[in-house]
């Protein structure tokens, strides 16, 4: 039994060998029990709390692999015993592997947490942004796996210098065989994150007008009135001065109307109150103004500016209704008269226009 404890195996005796397993194993445990606990603690400040980083901490947490835990523990505790220099250094190796390999499961957790709260924040609900977001969480997980493979190639003693090189050359190339499909694409994630209109939206965009059905990869999809579905490229969109009604919190409306020229002075004088009040009897509206406004070739021409305090067009519709049958019925009774087109035409007889042009005046 004495000589069995003496024997060594690689280099160090079975003492040395038992405190290198009892620390990686202590370690280990010291690991998950943290990591469990701290996990728990995250998700219990994140249910009393709005912010979404204690979310994200808790989510990302939870990604951390007992497996590499274990590796890590397990490398950890060889520390104790007396290794060759190239094992130690392998150990090193494989150390700093695994630790990035552990902060790819991390970033690919942040990944999945920031996507699944972008679908869950879309009024849209996840079916009309689910091939974008997939496009975006595809590039975003390629990005970072590839950062991860270089570096840890990198940390192997690979020269990755010609590989960069290469995938940038490659990546010019497929750029700009690809430049008008990826400035659709990199459209469509400035539509999803910035978030100018969303499914449902009714928008104005040049001459083109309807609610949006579907924002894609490439295209958004968008029924007119006339009931017709146009298609627009994401990059012209946003080129294009984007009028979106459905975010409108109130209608600003200005309307006119006009009196005839022989609309006494005195009733003149009455004709915005009289506005005004029909106006403001109306549910739903602000007044602004009411005004006098101009000498029209035929008529007089007042304008009167009210708000309506909802976005709805049929909303509007049905007051500036109420509005006209209320202005025609007061005006009635007010005895004052719309104006319609009219022209009046002077004529003159032929002695009168002899007699101003031997004036030296001009034939009127």
């Amino acid at each position: 039994m004495h000589s069995l404890l003496h024997q060594r195996f690689l280099g160090n005796e079975p003492m040395t060998w038992v405190i290198a397993i009892g620390a990686a194993a202590l370690l280990f445990v010291v690991l998950m029990f943290a990591n469990r606990s701290i996990g728990r603690k995250l998700r219990a400040l994140s249910l009393r709390t709005d912010t979404k980083v204690d979310d994200l901490l808790a989510d990302v947490l939870s990604r951390t692999s007992p497996l590499v835990l274990f590796v890590v523990s397990a490398i950890v505790g060889t520390q104790a015993l007396s290794l060759r220099p190239g094992v130690e250094s392998a150990l090193t190796e494989a150390l700093w592997l695994a630790i990035l390999l552990q902060v790819g499961f991390w970033g690919n957790g942040a990944i999945s947490f920031w996507l699944e709260r972008s679908m869950q924040q879309a009024t849209s609900g996840p079916v009309a942004t689910t091939a974008t977001m997939s496009a975006i969480g595809f590039v975003a997980r390629l990005a970072l796996w590839s950062i991860v493979i270089l570096v840890g190639l990198s940390n192997l003693g690979v020269d990755i210098t010609g590989l960069i090189a290469g995938l940038g050359i490659g990546g010019i190339a497929v750029a700009l065989a690809l430049q008008n499909v990826l400035g659709d694409l990199f459209a469509s994630l400035s539509i999803v994150l910035d978030k100018p209109f969303v499914i449902g939206d009714f928008i104005v965009v040049d001459e083109l007008s309807g609610t949006v059905e579907y924002v894609g990869l490439k295209t958004t999809r968008i029924r007119s009135l006339s009931g017709e579905q146009l298609i627009v490229s994401n990059a012209d969109l946003l080129r294009s001065r984007i009028r979106n009604l459905k975010r409108m919190e109130e209608r600003r409306v200005v309307f006119t109307f006009s009196l005839t020229y022989q609309t006494p002075t005195e009733k003149l004088q009455r004709v915005s109150e009289i506005a005004r009040g029909v106006i403001e009897a109306q549910p739903q509206v602000r007044f602004d103004r009411a005004h006098f406004k101009a000498f029209g070739e035929s008529a007089l021409v007042f304008e009167c500016v009210y708000f309506v305090l909802s976005p709805d067009y049929n909303v509007y519709m049905d007051v500036q209704q109420t509005i006209n049958i209320g202005l025609a019925r007061a005006l009635k009774t007010e005895g004052v008269e719309f104006a319609y087109p009219t022209r009046t035409l002077i004529v003159r007889s032929a002695e009168s226009v002899v007699s101003v042009s031997g004036a030296g005046g001009r034939p009127a």
